[in-house]
């Protein structure tokens, strides 16, 4: 697959639980930031697909290793599949070549006129 991020993650003093660790919701939080700079590169490549996003529709974490306040962490996004009208998104954090946090991402293509779930673009087939 073609695009893949690497998202460096700044971490804020509230997504630290009460043992020092990045709690499991500020980590899905940094997933996210992994899959919203893949969007914003998909429509910045093919900007005439802007009317099409994406939903979630399933996701599975796992969380390997603990995460502290100060570690230098990155999100790692690319695709592992392209459906019909789905594309599953795999993600990781590392702490350096460390694996912290690995998530899978199912999302389903959506196109915000229609109110309709919608095909992969044809554009977007061709960038990843």
């Amino acid at each position: 697959m073609a695009l893949k991020f690497t998202t460096p993650i700044q971490m804020r003093f509230a997504d630290i639980d009460s043992f020092g660790h990045a709690n499991n919701i500020a980590q899905q939080s940094y997933f996210d930031l992994g899959k919203a700079e893949f969007f914003a590169e998909l429509w910045r490549l093919a900007p005439e697909q802007t009317q099409v996003t994406a939903m979630i529709v399933s996701v599975q974490n796992d969380f390997l290793k603990q995460i502290l306040w100060g570690d230098d962490i990155s999100v790692i996004t690319l695709i592992e599949a392209v459906g019909t009208k789905s594309l599953t998104f795999v993600q990781q954090i590392v702490r350096g070549e460390e694996l912290c946090s690995r998530s899978r991402t199912v999302m389903v293509c959506y196109d915000k006129e229609s109110q309709q779930s919608v095909e992969v673009p044809t554009e977007w087939r061709k960038l990843i």
